[in-house]
């Protein structure tokens, strides 16, 4: 079974060299594969892997625009459909300078995954720019929007692909995009979730992400017979996700005493909270500001060009991007006393720091299980938008949890089904792998 799993693997990074990440994320998805091919020699005989690695549709398109100076910039555009057998594309749109084809590759097929798991009706994509919004106006940032649109628009819909925010889009950029989407079809539709909740939006969906993976992080304590209460978490970023994890940390009695940025991170042995957690929420999320004005505003140690794993904790939770967190971050936080870890971004740890906290017997949580609070709003969204109505925060908030504690369950029951029990990489791998593969079945080759 090896020797198939090798090949597969062996036959994208042929087709794809240069994709790293994206090698990177389908080697870790087929090597949780092999007792399912073992039992189930069906889905080998589909070549139901093969099919999975290949996006449907990859689209790649020049985005011109013009900067306050009257300048022309032009950027590239990127949206990939990974896989629609359960659902319309669903995923993110990422506005950051390290977009390329690779990265928008292995987070379409990490979504499809992630989707499956919150077993709502979603199939899988990715998209974005290599468009950095920092630094730029609110009109440029609504020009290079509105020329994005100009040419994703016939791509996408309600019923067909349903992009959402991601790192360097928040609630402005969707604003823009879904004006120019309004403004080319003439329909107002549900075409993009994350949208304000004035015209649309779902109540609970820029806290999302972060409840979502504080819940899922209850859970494995709960596991463990363990909880939240007096732990120190450390995290590396400060976008929605993470404030709004601190924010449902701190519910929890646990304290988060790190943020950091791309530039290097803060540490607040005090912990982030009062004060300090309003000034931090519109920070990234708004303002576009670094991560650096956090400390000076407060007082704190700005740490230079480091990542914050030297700081001792009882649980990591890298919130910022992927391979974030390698084997000797992992090994520095084992030293320093580290008894969980999961995952609020996706694919920010490499395969030799998992390989560590498998080695110390860490509970480790992966993005595609951990952070699907997002996109499982984002389906509610898509719900409430389809039905005309708009639910409670308190209904919105109860759905999350119920839909991350499922999560959890079939990780673990998963896992222990074939033969790996505790281990929540092959158990979110294969339950998501088994409900996309069922359905790819059912509906032929195509």
């Amino acid at each position: 079974m090896d020797d198939y799993i090798d090949s597969v693997v062996a036959k994208v990074k042929e087709r794809d060299p240069g994709e790293v990440e994206f090698h990177q994320a389908v080697r870790e998805v087929a090597e949780s594969l092999a007792p399912v091919f073992a039992l189930h020699p069906e889905y080998q005989e589909a070549r139901i892997l093969e099919r999975m690695v290949e996006p449907e549709r990859v689209v790649m398109f020049r985005v011109p625009w013009v900067d306050d100076a009257g300048r022309v910039q032009v950027n590239r555009g990127f949206r990939v459909q990974m896989n629609s057998a359960i659902g319309p594309y669903k995923g993110g749109l990422r506005f950051a300078p390290s977009v390329n084809l690779g990265i928008m590759k292995f987070l379409a097929f990490e979504q499809v995954f992630k989707n499956a798991l919150t077993t709502l009706p979603m199939g899988g994509g990715k998209g974005g720019s290599d468009f950095d919004p920092r630094g730029k106006s609110d009109n440029e940032v609504m020009r290079f929007c509105q020329s994005f649109m100009t040419e994703l628009f016939r791509h996408i819909g309600p019923d067909t692909d349903v992009p959402a925010g991601d790192i360097g889009v928040g609630g402005r950029e969707i604003g823009f995009l879904f004006g120019q989407y309004k403004r080319l079809v003439n329909k107002f539709t549900g075409v993009l979730t994350g949208k304000r909740i004035n015209w649309g939006g779902s109540l609970m969906r820029p806290e999302a992400t972060g409840y979502g993976t504080a819940y899922f992080l209850s859970e494995v304590l709960m596991a463990n017979n363990d909880t939240l209460e007096g732990k120190t978490i450390a995290i590396s970023g400060y976008g929605n996700v993470g404030t709004f994890f601190i924010e449902k940390a701190n519910e929890f009695g646990a304290k988060v005493v790190t943020i950091g940025d791309e530039y290097g991170y803060v540490y607040d042995p005090d912990g982030i909270k009062g004060e300090k957690l309003e000034f931090l929420k519109p920070l990234w999320t708004e303002q576009r500001r670094p991560a650096k004005d956090y400390a000076d505003e407060f007082g704190l140690e700005w740490v230079e060009g480091k990542r914050p794993w030297v700081v001792p904790c009882d649980i990591a939770v890298p919130t910022a991007t992927q391979n974030e967190l390698d084997g000797e971050s992992a090994k520095t936080l084992v030293a320093n006393g580290l008894r969980y870890i999961v995952e609020a971004a996706n694919m920010p740890c490499t395969p030799e720091a998992i390989e560590v906290f498998r080695a110390a017997g860490i509970p480790f949580g992966p993005g595609k299980a951990v952070n699907a609070g997002g996109v499982a709003t984002s389906g509610l969204e898509m719900a409430q938008n389809s039905m005309r109505l708009a639910w409670s925060r308190e209904e919105v908030d109860a759905k999350l949890r119920g839909i991350m504690k499922n999560i959890h369950r079939a990780c673990l029951a998963t896992a222990e089904r074939f033969g790996a029990p505790g281990d929540y990489v092959v158990g979110a791998n294969i339950a998501g792998f088994l409900k996309v593969a069922d359905a790819m079945i059912d509906q032929g080759v195509v």
